[in-house]
């Protein structure tokens, strides 16, 4: 199935596998628990830019398979969790899908953070690529993000850019670029983050696997 709007928008497909650790496409190596212990993160302040380093936790896990009439997708739910090393409360905490459109051969990323900002963005891959970009722009009626009154004003989240890497010793790495414009400044800002991550443990099947009856 292409892009365009097909005809019937209701019939969904039929003979849908299931098992959604199969038909993760490049989505596939990033099913798990996963630590990173070296990230670093360059972000805005009253005096300029401030470099931090942290740790993570990010946990995906696969959902069942989801149909919109004809549009299959299937997926991980994530949960990542950052602080900055040696402290207790959360640095960022961040929760969505990672999602893989068969038919179109697209990347989906959706994310929410608990400062009232959530965003979507999708780019293309091959199934077995071993590295992939997604992007999301303000002005896209498809692609794009939402923010509170506050952060729209204050810091305005104009473009997030995310690019992933499979590396062969079996961990991953991702480059993420959020472009704000923030209140007061004439030029943009580029709020950047980056870390490699290890498996620590492996992914729960989906439901359906797990209760197959």
């Amino acid at each position: 199935m292409s892009d365009k709007l097909m005809d019937d928008i209701y019939t969904e497909p039929a003979d849908v596998d299931p098992d959604t650790l199969r038909n993760l496409g490049p989505l596939t190596p990033l099913a798990g628990v996963w630590e990173g212990l070296r990230g670093t993160d360059v972000h805005p302040d009253a005096e300029g830019p401030v470099e931090d380093t942290y740790l993570e936790r990010y946990d995906l896990q696969p959902i069942d398979p989801q149909t919109n009439g004809p549009q299959l997708l299937y997926g991980l739910r994530y949960h990542v969790h950052v602080t900055r090393p040696g402290a207790i409360e959360t640095f960022h905490d961040q929760v969505g899908y990672w999602l893989w459109e068969p038919a179109t051969e697209r990347v989906i990323q959706t994310l929410a953070i608990p400062r009232g900002q959530i965003a979507m963005a999708a780019g293309h891959s091959k199934p077995d690529a071993r590295r992939f970009d997604l992007s999301c722009d303000a002005e896209s009626p498809y692609w794009g993000t939402c923010s509170n009154p506050f952060l729209h004003q204050a810091f305005r989240t104009v473009r997030f850019t995310i690019t992933v890497i499979v590396h062969d010793d079996g961990t991953w790495s991702y480059e993420q670029d959020t472009v704000l414009r923030i209140q007061g400044r004439d030029d943009e800002f580029h709020h950047t983050d980056r870390n490699t991550l290890r498996r620590i443990a492996a992914p729960t099947p989906n439901p359906l696997m797990r209760n197959p009856g």
